[in-house]
């Protein structure tokens, strides 16, 4: 076992805890916590919450999911090539984890007031969101005057992020014998035009606080089909938006029925499934602004959704910074060197001691 951050990050990859199976990860975080006699612990259910209490002007929270999507084929397993760590959540998020852990151990006496949050149930649906379920139960553990996310970002700011939201639509057709179509409808074949609308969506691009936010429109789902030998009656289309934090959830959501709205028909049905508003950059908060000045490089737009929408919807300015490239999460090759790990704990050791 190597030593160090990377040691700690492998610790860390070594426990199994893949969504609805975070109770171990954060019984482990909870100890290593405990030791620390700077910092009252709490525990609701399995997501733990470390403070310092040192009547500091300001509070910062940092924030970090202990779960991991399911494991790829040969990533179960932690390994290391050379000084970069290999395994399920090296990347998403565990070697940001790594960091907050050895910063909580390590800053008795920081310049702001510091709040170390470690949820469960990120990966997942909303209801079982372990942030979610804090502000419901014990918001007084959140309270703060800025937060940032432990998501791999590559070592710079991400600012923001973008609203996601799922709508189903229900084709309606009319059944008959494949032999005889033309004395029905074929709900399927009336996918051909959605599915054109969707594919041709032109992506907006709005700038906010110098940030670029990339909508995209995706089909992430399609269901049809009675029997071999049936003209189906019935087809279903489920589409993904996301969306720029400039609009609201009822604008993006205008948006995708104006498009597909040349293709539906009396007796279609429309169903909004999940919504979540994005959050704006907030860049100009100070702490945030000290942080993206602490990484020395400029920042970009988180264009994922991220729980950073969940802070500013309790007004709280928030942003998203971690060590590892964003683009493995949620990949077979999930890797995060011993640099970036160094890199992301000087930045945050530098903005919580100031």
């Amino acid at each position: 076992m190597p030593d160090g951050l990377l040691g700690l990050a492998t610790a860390l990859v070594g426990i199994p805890s893949v969504s609805h199976h975070e109770t171990a990860m954060a019984d482990a975080v909870q100890a290593a916590l405990e030791l620390c006699p700077w910092l009252e612990v709490d525990r609701v259910g399995d997501n733990v919450v470390a403070r310092t209490n040192l009547g500091r002007e300001r509070r910062v929270l940092l924030a970090g999911h202990l779960d991991t999507v399911p494991p790829a084929e040969g990533n179960d397993e932690p390994y290391l090539e050379g000084s970069t760590l290999f395994g399920l959540g090296a990347a998403d998020m565990k070697g940001g984890l790594a960091v907050f852990l050895h910063l909580a151990g390590t800053l008795s006496e920081p310049g702001v007031d510091v709040t170390w949050c470690f949820y469960a149930g990120e990966e997942v649906a909303q209801e079982f969101n372990g942030l979610g379920h804090l502000w419901e139960r014990r918001p007084e553990l959140l309270a703060a005057d800025a937060a940032i996310l432990g998501e791999p970002t590559g070592g710079l700011v991400e600012a923001g992020c973008q609203g996601t939201l799922r709508v189903r639509v229900r084709l309606a057709g009319q059944r008959a014998h494949t032999a005889r179509p033309h004395t029905g409808s074929n709900a399927i074949h009336r996918l051909a035009p959605v599915l054109a609308a969707v594919a041709g969506f032109e992506v907006r691009r709005p700038v906010i606080d110098g940030c670029e936010y990339a909508e995209q429109l995706q089909v992430v789902s399609v269901e049809g089909g009675v029997a071999a030998n049936v003209v189906p009656d019935e087809a279903v289309v489920v589409v993904n938006h996301r969306f720029a934090p400039d609009r609201t959830v009822e604008q993006a959501e205008s948006v995708v029925r104006e498009l597909l709205a040349p293709h539906l028909e009396p007796g279609d049905h429309w169903e909004l499934l999940e919504a979540s508003p994005g959050a704006p950059p907030s860049l100009d908060h100070p702490v945030l602004a000290a942080l993206v000045n602490a990484t020395g490089v400029p920042p970009r737009a988180k264009v994922g959704w991220t729980d950073v929408a969940s802070f500013w919807q309790h007004g709280i300015p928030a942003a998203n910074f971690g060590p590892a490239d964003p683009l493995l999460a949620h990949t077979a090759g999930e890797h995060v060197s011993e640099h970036e790990l160094r890199v992301a704990a000087g930045v945050l050791y530098s903005l919580l001691q100031a």
